[in-house]
């Protein structure tokens, strides 16, 4: 049965009209009767959170050193791992010498506290500090950075050590150990030694014992304290055995959350990688010995957002084979689920990595087998080894003396953990032992070949895969490149890897009439790769895109010319203006892209002239620093400028984002 649209339209209202006046009069009676009532106030459940750290509180650093007696405090500012190292080696040194030592990172601590580092005697304060990107703090000592910029303490009676960490072909070498050396010293403190300088393009470890070999007599003289005579080895963690442990309970390979690779959560960090499935994985090289790998990773539904220029970072597992053969090596089952706890208990690292897990699993994902170990790690040896000999050889190595004897037998043929074991057979360290030694296994970080706007669910990487053989017959290959090469995309199986993208500087102007000069040799060419996919769309769009000169350089045509096609096709569309290749080999005398940039010095200041930028990636050893010098000689003679205003030129360029690198050594 149907109503009238009008009746139905008329109760309607009168029901609002019902509603309306309760509503006023309920109103009325509140605003007489109970306005001027205090309110009482809703009571609500307490919830007890126990803070992991809290900055500036009891559970402060000084406070933590007070409680257990340490008068020497080692912070680090680290991106892959090495600072932390050796911030560990000075703590554990620190013993040696009647005192106690911690380490800390900067981004727990409220640094603030730093002054009421004088209330504990015979203190010390000592940082391992590595620069990276152009003369950058680490991410964890931003902040400290940042508060000492801002204005600092003062810093009269602190007694502190800096030791950097870079890279002499970047040309700001070591700055943020520079930096705070220098800074420590304006607010007060007194500098017990010069600014170790570590050179990780030479030999780091040789630099830093070197630096330590002279730092603990001045601290001995400063403090009046002597070496106690025992350099035996100092456990750092306990060993348990874990049994009968539900599967879901023992780490697999996740890198911080339990689970993590089972149950995907976004967002994806360091902490928390995305397991990217590989969609693509050809080769490049069209011949020859060498082979340059194109793999493309499925970010769909991860809400990743990458720029082009950006990294992405890559966490890679070593080879089975390695970790199959330092097992049977040690007699040990690499199944057995253990857990390593620190014996400090006070210690902010409670574990080496992720526990509990297996021997197999922490070979595997969480410790570097593959790379030449330290001096510190040869010592620790030394103690396992039954034959004298052997153990007087280990321990040749890991004094200043022994410098050139570890630079042959270790680092030069590099020797691995396998390597040693297997060479020197009476050394028979425990495997938990082996675990506490060794560093974490790092992220890979690689230039992302491809541009959002064409690419928005995929990232792209363009990798060379590293493989040589050592003088002694044994065969070397990257842990990342082998790893990625390994994971064929097949109608069987899916491989994913574990992901996570870095911000970087490295940006293509905000106007896209911004002309630019892109220096890439090699897979240097990556990120341009992403540059031109984004200039060649946005010229699609209709935008006005500036000129894009290309210089590009490889071994031969015929052979690693990689993305020919492509750079080919964006040359014949216009999104390419010029492109500039060097073909180092396939002439009797070798010409790089140095030589070009040479013949065009008065393209190049036409274009920086004209608000243009450049960019360069690749090798910073050589290349770069070749590209730098010409650049420079560009100016002195198209501007005709002395060297001294070039150089302030250029400097200019840099600090305005119109001159950038994107190197490694």
């Amino acid at each position: 049965m149907s109503s009238s649209p009008g009746a139905g339209a008329g109760g309607y209202f009168s029901m609002i009209d019902f509603f309306v006046l309760s509503a006023a009069g309920g109103f009325a009676m509140y605003w007489f009767f109970f306005r001027n009532k205090k309110q009482d106030q809703p009571t609500f459940k307490k919830l007890t959170v126990t803070p992991v750290v809290e900055r500036g509180s009891s559970s402060g650093f000084i406070n933590k050193m007070k409680n257990t007696n340490r008068n020497v405090v080692v912070f680090y500012g680290s991106q892959t791992g090495t600072a932390e190292e050796f911030a560990t080696r000075l703590a554990k040194d620190a013993t040696r010498y009647g005192m106690k030592g911690m380490v800390a990172d900067p981004e727990e601590c409220d640094m603030e506290d730093l002054s009421q580092l004088t209330e504990i005697e015979n203190s010390l304060v000592i940082f391992c500090l590595a620069t990276y990107g152009e003369g950058d703090p680490t991410d964890n000592a931003q902040e400290f950075y940042d508060y000492l910029q801002g204005g600092g303490t003062d810093l009269d009676g602190i007694k502190y050590a800096v030791f950097a960490l870079g890279n002499k072909t970047y040309e700001h070498f070591n700055a943020m150990g520079k930096y705070v050396d220098s800074r420590l010293e304006e607010l007060g403190a007194t500098r017990l030694i010069e600014v170790g300088l570590g050179d990780d393009d030479s030999n780091i470890e040789e630099d830093f014992v070197s630096w330590r070999e002279k730092f603990w007599p001045i601290v001995c003289e400063h403090f009046g304290v002597q070496a106690t005579g025992d350099d035996s080895s100092i456990r750092q963690y306990s060993l348990q055995v874990n049994e009968d442990l539900p599967k879901e309970k023992i780490y697999h390979g996740e890198i911080s959350r339990l689970g993590s690779f089972n149950v995907q959560k976004p967002p994806y960090d360091a902490k928390n990688p995305f397991l990217a499935p590989i969609i693509a994985n050809r080769e490049l090289h069209k011949g020859g010995d060498r082979s340059c790998m194109h793999i493309e990773l499925d970010i769909t539904g991860s809400k990743i957002r990458y720029e082009s220029g950006d990294h992405v970072a890559v966490y890679p597992m070593n080879d089975p084979d390695i970790v199959e053969r330092i097992g049977k090596r040690l007699e040990t089952d690499l199944d057995t689920v253990i857990t390593l706890t620190n014996v400090d208990e006070e210690a902010s690292k409670k574990h080496p990595f992720p526990n509990p897990t297996s021997y197999r699993t922490a070979l595997t994902h969480y410790l570097d087998i593959q790379s030449p170990p330290r001096t510190h790690i040869l010592r620790e040896l030394a103690e396992y080894a039954e034959d004298p000999k052997e153990k007087e050889f280990l321990m040749s190595m890991t004094s200043s003396d022994g410098k050139d004897k570890y630079n042959d037998w270790i680092v030069k043929d590099h020797r691995n953990i396998l390597a040693i074991l297997d060479d020197l057979k009476s050394l028979k360290p425990p495997m938990d032992h082996i675990c506490e030694m060794l560093p974490r296994l790092q992220a890979r970080y690689y230039s992302i070949s491809s541009s959002p706007k064409i690419h928005p669910t995929s990232i792209h990487i363009t990798a060379v895969l590293i493989s040589y053989t050592t003088r002694t017959g044994r065969s070397v290959k990257g842990v990342a490149t082998k790893w990625l090469a390994d994971k064929p995309v097949t109608d069987g199986k899916t491989y994913t890897v574990p992901i996570f993208v870095r911000k970087s500087q490295f940006r293509l102007p905000f106007k896209p009439s911004t002309p630019v000069i892109m220096i890439g040799p090699g897979t240097g060419l990556a990120p341009f790769r992403g540059f031109l996919q984004e200039r060649d769309y946005l010229k699609k769009e209709g935008k006005p895109v500036g000129e894009t000169i290309l210089y590009f350089g490889c071994r031969y045509k015929a052979q690693d010319f990689i993305y020919e096609e492509e750079i080919n096709q964006y040359l014949k569309n216009g999104s390419l203006t010029k492109l500039h290749i060097a073909f180092s080999r396939d002439q009797k005398e070798k010409v790089y892209v140095q030589h070009l940039l040479n013949k065009n010095k008065e393209e190049i200041w036409r274009l920086l002239e004209n608000g243009g930028h450049i960019y360069v990636c690749g090798d910073a050893r050589n290349m770069a620093r070749e590209v730098h010098d010409m650049l420079e000689r560009s100016v002195i003679e198209q501007g005709n400028l002395d060297a001294t205003k070039a150089a302030e030129y250029i400097k200019k360029l840099q600090s305005k984002g119109r001159y950038s690198c994107d190197v490694w050594s």
